[in-house]
């Protein structure tokens, strides 16, 4: 997959100052802030930064935790993971496999159908309805 690169001052002046800071600077929205937390829209979820598509609705789970849960990408290579050691923990880190943007992480504890919880900031994505069939 192709990278897309711009400068900082171009991701700057294409996302929100909060966007900005979670996917360009590595930030974390706070729990239960968030547009999609609780969002229950039939569709697909996009990168924020680049548009690429990342999350369908049907793999979205509540996990309680505060951010949009789900527990698999569209598409394998949607995703890059990354060693995450910040903050004195050990995470997975996800981020946008087209632009690097960082997404939030992925965790070992989800449901049954795949055991993963990829825990995502809203900040990070944007929504695109399902359309429906005549």
């Amino acid at each position: 997959m192709a990278k897309i690169i711009k400068s900082d001052e171009e991701w700057r002046n294409l996302l929100t100052s909060e966007a900005y800071h979670v996917a360009r600077e590595h930030g974390t929205e706070r729990a239960f802030s968030g547009e999609y937390a609780s969002f229950k829209g039939d569709g697909v979820y996009h990168c924020v930064c680049c548009g690429a598509p990342l999350f369908d609705s049907s793999s979205k789970f509540d996990s309680g935790t505060g951010w949009p849960s789900f527990d698999r990408p569209i598409a394998p290579e949607t995703l890059e993971e990354k060693r995450d050691i910040s903050h004195g923990m050990i995470r997975v880190e996800v981020l946008c496999a087209a632009c690097d943007a960082h997404l939030g992480h992925v965790f070992p504890d989800g449901p049954k159908s795949t055991g993963l919880r990829y825990c995502i900031n809203s900040v990070c994505l944007t929504f695109t309805p399902r359309t429906q069939e005549s």
